[in-house]
């Protein structure tokens, strides 16, 4: 087994001493143009191969990963990290056996290079869609090792090479993810270039990665607004946006209050750090009497700090003013906005202007009400009586997510094997031509 300092050097630019660092990234990019040529492809049963060698190679080397990890968390502690950061890049034991879990999970999802459709006949002509890898994905992405796990199952699932680049916070343990993706590529006879990651610090590696536009065919940037925006000015490569979410529940006049209580709990404090946590829970005026102090006790034993209108201050003495910015603000933290709605119409109207167009649920017993929400709300998950923890790939039957989408072109919500396709159109004849047949050419 390579150690740290062994490792080969298509997947990083470390210690690079004759090139200078530009002319490297070209040269990795080149690397995986190529292997993305094989990977498109490859068998189901090598793709499957790659998985499950490197599910094992995560189970066994399990400390070590952590270990990395560690080094990775003491160093971004001392550099002054912000601690919502902190708790993503962190990698645990549990959350490598989750990772070897979800390798093996999507390891049995169907192949989705597997599916065409017939969607014409006639005249002889059959005409299919055929659904076809990207190609070269590149992944720019802040703390989360996990991202180097699941990035790398479902690109070559889905038949793509993928370049990762993820924050120099997760510098040691991304390095190590990254050879034992490539050991696991060779076990199963696929190209070791299909996977690299671009171990580097410097800033200006991104720049070089968002210029190499023909070589890269897809940038999938995960971070906080500044990245996501730096990458989509930066670059002239399709770029599927995967940025903050200001998320809401809405507690209508029917909604059951057990019910309630538990979802806006779950959608809060499960994992506040993530972009489908909830930021604004919106409780009807005929409700909140009733509800809100329970579901104010509730939020206070969990250690959740209540941000609310001044009807909530009624019902809530201890609850935090909230001010303007409290609403379209995404605080990754056990803070929760919270105000009374008159009506539905102003629940909806306060989505649309304060909310990301991300996740968004209602909790009712009037299924009109509901299918209105549904149907009115424009946002990439909709729920009903459901919590907006439910935006989870794995959760999902999709094993796990590369990213949740904010775009609308060309994915949306959760991106899983399918979305890291794209479909190409494959028309059959028997001779056929266009022209009429008295301007044929007689051959």
């Amino acid at each position: 087994m390579p150690a740290e300092s062994q490792m080969k050097p298509t997947m990083t630019i470390q210690g690079v001493k004759s090139r200078r660092w530009r002319d490297r990234i070209v040269e990795m990019a080149q690397h995986t143009r190529q292997a993305a040529d094989v990977l498109g492809q490859a068998s189901t049963d090598a793709k499957n191969a790659t998985l499950t060698r490197m599910a094992r190679l995560l189970e066994t080397r399990a400390d070590e990963i952590v270990a990395a990890n560690t080094r990775d968390i003491e160093i971004a502690t001392k550099r002054g990290i912000e601690s919502r950061l902190l708790e993503r890049l962190r990698f645990d034991h549990d959350k490598v056996t989750a990772r070897v879990n979800a390798l093996r999970a999507i390891a049995h999802l169907p192949d989705p290079l597997a599916e065409e459709e017939t969607v014409f006949t006639g005249d002889g002509l059959t005409v299919k869609k055929r659904r076809v890898p990207i190609g070269v994905i590149g992944m720019i992405y802040e703390a989360r090792p996990h991202v180097t796990v699941n990035a790398g199952a479902l690109c070559v699932k889905a038949g793509n090479a993928v370049l990762l680049k993820g924050g120099s916070e997760a510098l040691r343990c991304n390095r190590l993810l990254g050879a034992l993706w490539q050991e696991a590529l060779e076990g199963a006879g696929l190209p070791a270039s299909a996977i690299q990651v671009i171990a580097s610090s410097d800033r200006r590696v991104v720049r070089r990665l968002l210029a190499l536009d023909e070589l890269v065919d897809l940038i999938i940037p995960r971070g906080g607004p500044q990245l996501i925006r730096a990458v989509a000015g930066g670059t002239r490569i399709p770029v599927i946006k995967h940025s903050q979410g200001i998320c809401h529940v809405y507690v209508d006049a029917q909604a059951d209050p057990g019910k309630a209580c538990a979802i806006v709990l779950d959608s809060k404090t499960y994992a506040p750090s993530v972009c489908n946590a909830t930021e604004t829970v919106l409780v009807h005026r005929d409700i909140a009497p009733a509800f809100l102090p329970g579901l104010g006790e509730a939020l206070r034993a969990a250690g959740v700090e209540v941000r609310g209108c001044e009807r909530t201050w009624a019902l809530l003495p201890w609850a935090v003013p909230a001010t303007e910015g409290d609403w379209d603000t995404e605080h990754l933290d056990l803070v929760l906005g919270v105000r009374i709605v008159d009506t539905l119409d102003e629940a909806l109207a306060h989505i649309a202007r304060y909310g990301s167009r991300h996740t968004d649920a209602i909790v009712s017993e009037d299924s009109d009400c509901v299918e209105r929400f549904v149907r009115e709300v424009d946002s990439g998950v909709v729920l009903s009586n459901a919590s907006t923890m439910f935006n989870d790939g794995s959760r999902l039957g999709m094993g796990a997510e590369i990213g949740i989408s904010a775009d609308k072109i060309h994915a949306r919500g959760p991106m899983g094997l399918r979305e890291l396709t794209c479909q190409k159109w494959v028309i059959e004849g028997d001779g056929h031509v266009f022209a009429q047949p008295a301007r044929t050419a007689q051959c």
